[in-house]
């Protein structure tokens, strides 16, 4: 029997599948079922399939249908979700309640990725395509985005691409970036009794952190978006010290800059050790190096441009108000947009589910988002 074309039928089938990203999941499974399951729906739905394995047990699925290359939309979610520890339900048991889907993955974003498929293929049974759908349902954007890295690699063409995250059925042209960035602050190990010989890590890194209170309410609170509110940066770990009775002689301090767009990781490095070339001007004693790691960049596609005008015009039709808002997260609609494929947000739920012990997508809004992708899909106009 073929699989129906019910977005609640599918992202029940998909959350019930484990697909625990392993580089966050010690065991996890990975995508790889997930991503095969989803393949098999959506041939047999008549959309020509490629399942591709980016890493051992990490699978991208990328599927076709409308005529080739004609104003190509590309249609984005992943499928890898992060830890259960902690739930209050069975995190991989689709339990409809209350007119909700409770089950981990449900709002990020298997309930998305349902909508999409759902959506293309009913544009296309209709006989209304007159573009090509793309399906990309990728691995790993919980951690380093290898899936969609990976296609765009590959040298994926398009016209825009809806990446379905969770939105509560706004449209989202905007959202941060963060650049991870670890300072080791040095200091001298001797005796806890020798003040004369030993240097305390953790007092000059305490320094480090009193810097940043003031650069964030003097300098980042200055800096603001319409959708996306002001930049930030916290301090997520600070480890120095071996001993009560030994000075410390390094402190390690952590790093998350969330990013506005127009800032970059580069600019974010060079302010840090900004603050740390002042601190060792007004102190000799204070010595530290500043490493940039894990960077991301935000998102600003303007609300001006077609693809968020016919995302809003489709959510007007359908009855929902069209709201255009920001996500304070990251989602792989940054690399998109950084390849130059414009990009925005749209999906059922609430980002604030995410990664939570209770995750949820309200029933109605799994049908409502495939209903406006729908609209998009078949609208001429752009």
């Amino acid at each position: 029997m073929p699989f129906p074309l019910s977005p609640l039928d599918l992202t029940k089938a998909l959350v019930a599948i484990d697909s625990r990203n392993p580089s966050l999941v010690p065991n996890g499974p990975g995508e790889r079922e997930a991503a095969q399951f989803l393949a098999n729906v959506l041939e047999e739905w008549g959309f020509a399939v490629t399942l591709t394995e980016v890493e051992p047990g990490r699978a991208n699925v990328l599927a076709r249908i409308g005529p080739r290359g004609v104003a190509p939309l590309v249609l984005n979610g992943h499928l890898d979700v992060v830890g259960t520890d902690n739930m209050t339900h069975a995190p991989f048991v689709a339990d409809v309640r209350d007119g909700n889907l409770y089950a981990r993955g449900s709002t990020d974003m298997k309930g998305g990725i349902a909508a999409m498929c759902v959506a293309a293929a009913r544009a296309a049974a209709s006989g209304a395509l007159a573009r090509e759908v793309i399906i990309a349902a990728v691995c790993d954007e919980e951690f380093a985005s290898i899936g969609t890295k990976a296609l765009l690699a590959d040298g994926l063409q398009a016209t825009g691409a809806i990446i379905t995250e969770p939105t509560r059925l706004a449209v989202v042209p905007a959202h941060k970036g963060f650049a991870w960035l670890t300072v080791t602050v040095h200091g001298h190990a001797a005796h806890g009794s020798r003040y004369d010989v030993g240097i305390d890590a953790n007092r000059l890194a305490a320094r480090l952190l009193s810097a940043l209170d003031t650069f964030e309410r003097t300098v980042l609170t200055t800096r603001t978006h319409p959708l996306l509110g002001r930049a930030s940066v916290h301090a997520p770990i600070v480890q120095g010290g071996t001993g009560w009775s030994t000075y410390a002689e390094q402190c390690t301090v952590q790093l998350e800059r969330r990013t506005l767009p127009g800032e970059s990781a580069e600019q974010v490095h060079a302010e840090i050790q900004s603050l740390i070339d002042l601190l060792h001007d007004a102190d000799a004693q204070f010595v530290a190096a500043c490493e940039l790691g894990g960077a991301q960049p935000p998102l600003a596609t303007p609300a001006s441009h077609e693809l968020v005008t016919t995302l809003v015009r489709a959510c007007q039709s359908q009855g929902l108000p069209g709201t255009i808002d920001g996500l304070s997260c990251w989602t792989d609609a940054a690399l998109f947009a950084q390849a130059g494929i414009p990009a925005v947000c749209f999906g059922p739920g609430d980002i604030a589910r995410a990664h939570s012990a209770t995750e949820w997508v309200e029933v109605e809004q799994l049908e409502r988002a495939a209903d406006v992708l729908e609209r998009v899909i078949v609208d001429g106009s752009w």
